[in-house]
């Protein structure tokens, strides 16, 4: 490994345990958590579902819109290897689409007609206990390494900790209560893109990309950025030409 990739692990590590931050969202987070593992294994599609407070997996993250709606495909019928890692706590690795067919009847043919070929999941986990789990499915048919394997797990484990942790949080009412205004946000930011795909003429991915990188051009919670567009101060159009930030200090 180089120094760069060195580096680059490293700030990882301490982007994801830093959630001592005023004004902490979990979307954002776990959007940085996606975004980061997609970096790290340049390829593959990755997305994110965490429990609701009945249990059940609800998307809070995905690296597209393709992985997303196989997410909701895998929530809605309950079956698929995010819904298996989540309950059993363990890895799902190199699941090559055309072999596991009767293990997920529903999900792997639309799987199969999303292009993917090679699935992948890990739990989001802390002393035994699942909060959700990372899904991570290739159009190719590349093996996920044990290194890769191991980092990656590292970074989920990293992840779950930081939430669990964030202000002492224990109380997993407390918990709960996190992640069901998670969801409320999830649903500003996919309305969000709606309406900036219908007003540019793009896709959603797209739109997505636009909203996110306006929110770090201006320093901003994707959160707020997304209200602004569903409630129209803040429209479309300027997302693609952010104006530069005039305060160039650190945030510390």
């Amino acid at each position: 490994m180089t120094d760069t990739q060195e580096e680059w692990l490293a700030s990882t590590f301490v982007e994801l345990a830093d959630t001592l931050v005023a004004e902490f969202d979990v979307v954002e987070f776990l959007t940085m958590l996606v975004a980061r593992c997609t970096t790290f294994l340049d390829g593959p599609e990755v997305g994110l579902a965490v429990a609701n407070k009945s249990g059940s997996l609800r998307v809070l993250a995905s690296s597209t819109e393709r992985m997303k709606v196989l997410e909701l495909v895998e929530v809605q019928n309950d079956e698929g290897p995010c819904r298996d890692s989540f309950h059993t706590g363990e890895q799902i690795i190199n699941q090559r689409v055309d072999r596991v067919e009767s293990q997920w009847p529903v999900f792997i043919p639309m799987a199969r007609t999303a292009g993917f070929a090679m699935l992948h999941a890990f739990p989001m986990k802390l002393r035994g206990k699942a909060i959700g789990a990372i899904n991570i499915f290739d159009v190719n048919l590349r093996e996920i390494t044990s290194h890769e394997a191991a980092m990656v797990q590292a970074f989920a484990d990293v992840a779950t900790i930081g939430i669990l942790q964030e202000r002492s949080v224990s109380d997993s009412a407390v918990l709960t209560g996190q992640l069901t205004k998670a969801l409320s946000t999830r649903v500003i930011i996919e309305q969000a893109k709606g309406v900036v795909a219908e007003h540019l003429k793009t896709t959603m991915d797209e739109a997505f990309n636009l909203l996110r990188g306006y929110a770090r051009s201006e320093n901003k919670r994707l959160t707020d950025v997304a209200r602004a567009v569903t409630e129209g101060t803040l429209q479309a159009e300027s997302l693609s030409t952010p104006r530069a930030s005039a305060d160039t200090e650190s945030n510390h």
